[in-house]
């Protein structure tokens, strides 16, 4: 049965960010369960899950509680429509949200996954402006967002990335956004100072702002650290830098917390840091610990209630989906934060992050590791040729690729971002998994990269 489903796998089957060709050149890895902290593949072995899923999985798979809020909610029903129409589940995990972000934040908007979290937060942010006072504001129809930023594949989503590896063959479908710094200290100075960082790059916004802030609807940014693009971490003080200068050009200011949320800088959110509330919240993966698709996008009472009028002023919100606020969905995310709160989650990670600090210290003395970034349980590890020059290797030599495959050989699984090396285990793995994680992790680097130092790249 094994053979067969590899073969179907590579016959039917076209995987997210994955260069086909290459993958049907290897052997795939087939997840048939998971317990805990591991996957476990169709012939038995078991691999500590080394980012959660794609980021998204809180207190580890298979966890009985979860289990049984779906099974208990799919004996009274697994969906129906929320248009012009509520359920129990969502009403109550609206609520909570509103209790658990940022002070402000008091109406909620559900969809289904990251990106289109984003999509409504635009689409919001835009159609504000108009219904506020459509003279006015005529102007504002653009957005900013940070070089490399990314914040999902939908059209509008994809409009407001800065990562030309994904975005840039889109280019003719897209709209015009506003470019800002991203503050990456690693690569923006010489010698990693961030004081210099953080300032260059808000005196940069403040500089576009100024020039532009009457045709900018929104700036979007992903607090405190920049996922996708390598994880990339922000200066102290960057976020509430940013969220003074909206306030000041009156520019709507939309968090993109999909990836940060839900504990993963540390936080339960990660505008806490920094006392930071936004006037748009998106977010998604971890509010169903990796068990349903389910997003949010929650917003203000000013916002919302410029939507409000009389049924022929057309002020409605356009804007829909097919499982918007589902059930079953709702009822394992009430379930998530029930267990974060119950097992005091946050308070949990801080030693776990501790370890991680301690341990990546060690990356670093590493020859072929430039930088190793970390914020919370997210971490990046970046592989570079050359720590004087801080060039990458060529990508035909696929040397990311090589390590990931190595630390799965060691029972770990992860995947590379360009030339950073991932670590964002599951939040609930216990502190000898994680020590075990990051020796493997380590390991593999130094196996793989060994084999550079004695030859021409």
């Amino acid at each position: 049965m094994k053979e067969q489903l590899e073969q179907w796998d590579k016959e039917y089957l076209w995987h997210p960010f994955t260069q086909m060709k290459q993958y049907r050149q290897e052997t795939p890895l087939i997840i048939e369960r998971g317990k805990g902290s591991y996957l476990i593949d169709m012939d038995g072995n078991a691999y500590l899950d080394g980012y959660s899923s794609l980021w998204v999985n809180v207190h580890g798979h298979n966890h009985h509680e979860l289990n049984e809020a779906l099974r208990q909610q799919a004996e009274k029903i697994a969906h129906s429509t929320l248009l012009g129409s509520a359920n129990i589940p969502s009403i109550l995990l609206a609520k909570k949200l509103v209790e658990i972000t940022p002070p402000g934040l008091n109406k909620v908007f559900y969809s289904d996954a990251g990106s289109t979290s984003v999509e409504i937060a635009l689409k919001i942010a835009y159609q504000y402006w108009k219904l506020k006072d459509p003279i006015r504001y005529a102007q504002k129809n653009k957005f900013i967002s940070l070089k490399e930023a990314y914040h999902g594949d939908t059209v509008g989503s994809v409009s407001v990335g800065g990562m030309d590896l994904y975005h840039k063959i889109f280019s003719p479908l897209l709209f015009e956004r506003l470019e800002m710094p991203t503050p990456y200290t690693y690569r923006m100075t010489p010698d990693n100072d961030e004081e210099a960082c953080l300032h260059m790059c808000l005196n940069q916004l403040e500089d576009l702002l100024k020039e532009h802030h009457e045709e900018v609807a929104g700036l979007i940014i992903e607090p405190l650290v920049q996922g996708a693009a390598g994880m990339v971490t922000a200066p102290d003080g960057f976020l509430s830098g940013v969220r003074e200068l909206c306030t000041k050009y009156n520019v709507l200011m939309i968090a993109d917390e999909v990836a940060v949320g839900f504990g993963r800088t540390g936080t339960l959110f990660a505008c806490e840091q920094e006392n930071v509330s936004p006037d748009l919240f998106c977010m998604a993966k971890g509010l169903t610990a990796g068990y349903m698709p389910l997003a949010a996008t929650l917003t203000t009472n000013e916002v919302f209630n410029a939507f409000l009028g009389e049924p022929e002023e057309m002020k409605t919100f356009y804007h829909g989906h097919t499982y918007t606020g589902n059930q079953l969905a709702c009822a394992v995310a009430l379930k998530n934060i029930e267990l974060i709160e119950k097992n005091k989650l946050i308070p949990s990670l801080q030693e776990k992050i501790a370890l991680m600090k301690e341990k990546l210290a060690s990356f670093k003395e590493l020859p072929f590791v430039g930088d190793v970034r970390q914020r919370g349980m997210m971490a990046g590890i970046e592989l570079v040729m050359n720590k004087e020059t801080k060039e990458i290797f060529p990508s035909h030599l696929q040397v990311e690729h090589q390590v990931t495959l190595e630390a799965r050989k060691r029972g770990v699984l992860t995947r590379p971002l360009g030339p950073v090396i991932v670590l964002m285990p599951v939040l609930s793995i216990s502190i000898d998994e994680l020590g075990q994680l990051l020796q493997m992790l380590y390991d593999s680097i130094k196996v793989v990269t060994e084999k550079f130092s004695h030859s021409n790249v």
